[in-house]
């Protein structure tokens, strides 16, 4: 019997200048996510949740407030670029270049753009990769470049959590 330890992720050595990650996952966006979160960050926006109003605005209808739909697409991202992060370094030069509305679907991809090892910590380096969002119709909706500091493989902080069952292994 073997037994698989969880996994997720890449680490450092793992990581080329140039991979392209094409995010296995896609995210609808419902009008709840919309409007809890707008809520819920307070933003006072009426674009954002009031459907007469934004119908007057230039889209005609309601906007996804953009906080939400970045962090969507940052969400998108981690299961390739920093699942293994001990933690982020800096997001540079985000920009929102196209509308997303409630029902629109969200993908996301990147690039590794640099790499190198920390020099502070000898278990970690630091990755860095342009990543952008895509809606449903290939539109770019979003884009950043992001820095993070990942485990080497052989790192011990991101093993060996998996509690032992009180009763005995399967």
């Amino acid at each position: 019997m073997t037994v698989h330890e969880p996994h997720l992720g890449h680490h450092y050595e793992d990581f080329v200048i140039g991979d392209v990650y094409q995010h296995p996952l896609g995210r609808t966006i419902n009008e709840a996510d919309n409007t809890w979160f707008t809520l819920l960050t307070m933003n006072t926006n009426q674009n954002h949740f009031n459907a007469h109003f934004a119908a007057q605005a230039p889209t005609g209808k309601i906007i996804v407030n953009s906080g939400l739909s970045v962090a969507i697409v940052l969400g998108l991202s981690v299961i390739d670029m920093s699942q293994t992060a001990l933690m982020n370094l800096g997001w540079d030069a985000i920009k929102l270049t196209h509308p997303v509305f409630v029902g629109d679907t969200l993908y996301a991809e990147s690039k590794v753009t640099a790499k190198r090892e920390s020099k502070s910590r000898p278990y970690a380096g630091i990755v860095s990769f342009y990543t952008r969002g895509l809606n449903q119709d290939g539109d770019e909706v979003m884009s950043w470049t992001r820095t993070v500091m990942v485990y080497k493989r052989d790192a011990p902080h991101d093993k060996g959590y998996f509690p032992q069952a009180r009763t005995g292994p399967l």
